[in-house]
């Protein structure tokens, strides 16, 4: 190979030799690459994916609470609700309440997975009854009662039966998922395509993409299936998986490609061509994707299993496209040749060829370039002002109020809740104690639900609120709090239930105590995330400062990386409370604002968003520092290095900001929260912070930003004598 770059570390050299030696043998690393997919595919269907289970969400005082409850086997059934009203509305009859109970108690006498059919409750204002089915332990399918319930309903004219519960809802948000991912990916891949022919102006090369990304996330998912028995998988995770295995997959092979046809252009050969993207973009690509692998891995620090499972799953799809790229990526390209410009599409090809590589971006950097204070005030006050809001962001779990309200046994249990308070938010106090003490627990529990009933707080849940374990010693009291679940002040009532009302009534029993359920959970896990999140936050900046300062020898470069990012965060963070909580654009979304953003959102946003960004970051300051290297002038080095990038990073934009649109279409609020947010994000952060502030900063600081080796150091790659051919590039 004539054009070899000389020898450097043995890190940089990670991505040469992979590339030397797939150049070199390109059938191995094609067979190989085909091989590892196939094999790593087969395992989603030969290892059944290990789900999070109740125990894997445990988290704080809550979970100790829940724990207690299962070790004394006091832990209620499963169960299917049956909401009973009359047809035109008003007071419903008892008897008839009683004869529905009565015809579901028959007709599911005896059925696979119903253990039993309770007597109809009727509700506080008599409008309304519930008719309780009791699931059996190893219930997983609920269908058949649908059925049943049907049936009864068309023997019972005048009333209206609507059912719902845990495992119906479950099932119902499963199926809608399912509808929405399968939507989802029949057109994220087609435009994926198309913007890659818009991007390359030939069919090849804008396949290689998009193969690329598809068999990592296939590969990922067989991964995924098998570390799950290690790491519980959370529902969402299969999600996340395609959203940053789609964006980091084209984005990867979007900076080899783009400059191994540049090489090309410059009259070298192929293989030449591939070993100087290897050395270049192939090195940008292995530091950015150590970059995204050490943010996600603070999720780490967080404990819990939600935040473990999706940072696996996306630290896992990331390695698998930065291993893709500097193998079977330059076989490809060696194989194929010039090849991989064929078939050309005539009108892109000629604008490509008639525009030249960042022929728009220079039209923006120029302005940028003579004026670097105006730009850098300007496009800093424009992301403040959309940061600001992000002050005021409010974090609350998910709950009926972020499920699609489309779903009829949502809104199913939503009335439930609302008509009968049992039902809805509730607090367990559990107490663990000896077994002779059980007289005087239970009289301290009787006094601690007067005197939350006499504070105004709590309700009467209106069915047994007190159960005792078989040997006595854990007793569970069960408190109804009137308030929605999305509610601020029910933090306010756990915690006075917890600091006040329990140690008040339990003053002098030698016991253990702890408060479970639902808003007690959500309390708890807010908590956790709210107390380790500065741990996390400090330590993905932490990390990508140290990672930049030692990639570029930088220390400024490292800082303003840093400061990008953060205000990167800062404007996702804005939009994410501008649009969600405060409700702006909910109509053309098609959602409902719950109030709230999602508590898990904002964090794993942070971690993914700073990963991806670093893409673009070390991808544009490695064609500046070239520059640099070969003794340009600092600002010249900006200009030309950051307007030759400029044209990669927005197809590779245009990529993300498109897929992750698509999942704001979708039903589920968490994946359309995600969306929406890194769409924006990355629509900020590849032209306001890429084309703007990054250069008017580096402009601003000139050869100050560059350490002294760099500005007098051997360039990794020479130009080729001779004028460059223009590459048909993006632009």
């Amino acid at each position: 190979m004539s054009a070899a770059p000389p020898r450097t570390r043995s890190v940089s050299q990670i991505p040469l030799r992979a590339a030397r030696w797939s150049a070199t043998h390109p059938w191995w690393a094609i067979g190989g690459w085909v091989v590892f997919v196939v094999v790593c595919t087969s395992l989603t269907v030969l290892v059944p994916t290990q789900a999070m289970d109740d125990d894997d969400y445990r988290v704080g005082e809550s979970g100790r609470a829940e724990a207690w409850i299962e070790e004394a086997r006091l832990t209620e059934a499963d169960h299917e609700l049956v909401l009973v009203t009359a047809a035109g509305g008003g007071d419903l009859d008892p008897g008839d309440a009683d004869a529905v109970a009565q015809d579901l108690g028959d007709a599911l006498a005896g059925q696979e997975h119903v253990a039993g059919v309770g007597d109809a409750v009727l509700a506080p204002d008599g409008d309304a009854a519930m008719v309780a089915i009791e699931l059996t332990v190893d219930a997983d399918d609920v269908s058949g009662i649908q059925g049943v319930v049907d049936d009864v309903a068309a023997d019972h004219p005048g009333l209206v039966l609507a059912q719902a519960g845990d495992a119906s809802v479950d099932a119902a948000i499963d199926e809608r998922v399912a509808q929405d991912l399968a939507g989802a990916e029949a057109v994220a891949l087609p435009v994926t395509v198309v913007l890659m022919v818009l991007a390359f102006g030939a069919l090849i090369a804008a396949g290689i993409p998009v193969l690329l990304a598809a068999t990592s996330v296939l590969a990922t998912l067989g991964i995924a299936a098998a570390l799950s028995h290690v790491v519980p998988a959370e529902p969402t995770v299969t999600s996340m998986i395609a959203l940053i295995g789609m964006a980091v997959g084209v984005d990867y092979t979007l900076f080899y490609l783009k400059r191994e046809r540049e090489e090309r252009a410059r009259g070298r050969t192929t293989v030449d061509a591939v070993e100087i993207a290897a050395a270049t973009s192939g090195h940008s690509i292995v530091v950015s994707g150590v970059a995204v692998v050490v943010s996600l891995a603070a999720l780490y620090l967080l404990q819990l299993a939600m935040f473990d499972s999706l940072a696996t799953g996306a630290i896992v799809v990331v390695a698998v496209a930065v291993v893709g790229s500097i193998t079977v990526l330059p076989a490809l390209l060696v194989t194929l040749g010039r090849w991989v410009d064929r078939p050309r599409v005539p009108l892109l090809w000629r604008i490509g060829r008639r525009v030249g590589p960042g022929g728009v971006s220079r039209r923006v950097l120029g302005p940028v370039t003579r004026r670097p204070v105006v730009a850098v005030v300007a496009a800093g006050l424009v992301c403040g002002v959309v940061a600001a809001p992000a002050l005021g962001l409010r974090l609350h779990g998910a709950n009926l109020d972020t499920l699609p309200q489309d779903l009829a046994e949502v809104r199913t249990l939503q009335q439930v809740a609302a008509t009968f308070p049992s039902d809805g938010s509730t607090l367990d106090v559990v107490v663990r104690g000896a077994a002779d003490a059980q007289d005087e627990v239970a009289a301290a529990l009787d006094g601690l639900a007067r005197d939350a009933l006499a504070s105004g707080r709590f309700q009467d849940p209106g069915a047994p609120a007190r159960a005792v374990a078989a040997d006595g010693r854990t007793h569970v009291l069960t408190l109804a709090v009137p308030l929605a679940e999305s509610d601020p002040a029910l933090d306010d009532v756990v915690r006075d239930l917890r600091a006040d009302l329990v140690p008040a009534a339990l003053d002098g029993l030698d016991v253990e105590t702890a408060v479970g359920g639902g808003p007690a959970y959500q309390l708890d896990y807010t908590q956790r995330q709210s107390e380790r999140m500065p741990f996390v936050i400090g330590a993905v900046l932490l990390l990508t400062l140290v990672m930049m300062a030692a990639s570029f020898r930088s220390l400024p470069v490292a800082l303003i990386s840093t400061g990008l990012n953060l205000l990167s965060v800062g404007v996702a963070f804005g939009v994410l409370r501008m649009v969600f909580q405060e409700g702006w654009l909910a109509g053309p979304l098609g959602f409902t604002s719950p109030g709230f953003v999602i508590d898990w959102i904002p964090l794993f946003v942070m971690v993914v968003l700073v990963g991806l960004s670093m893409d673009y970051h070390v991808f544009v300051l490695s064609r500046v520092r070239e520059r640099v290297q070969r003794g340009v002038e600092p600002r010249t080095a900006v200009r030309e290095g950051i307007a030759d990038s400029a044209g990669v990073v927005t197809s590779a934009a245009a990529v993300m900001v498109s897929v992750f649109a698509i999942f704001a279409t979708l039903s589920m609020l968490e994946l359309k929260m995600m969306g929406v947010v890194l769409a924006v994000a990355i629509l900020v952060d590849a032209t306001l912070v890429r084309l703007v502030l990054l250069p008017g900063i580096l402009t601003l600081l000139g050869g100050r930003v560059w350490p002294r080796a760099a500005r007098r150091g051997t360039p990794a790659v020479q130009d080729a004598t001779g004028p460059a051919v223009p590459a048909p590039a993006l632009t």
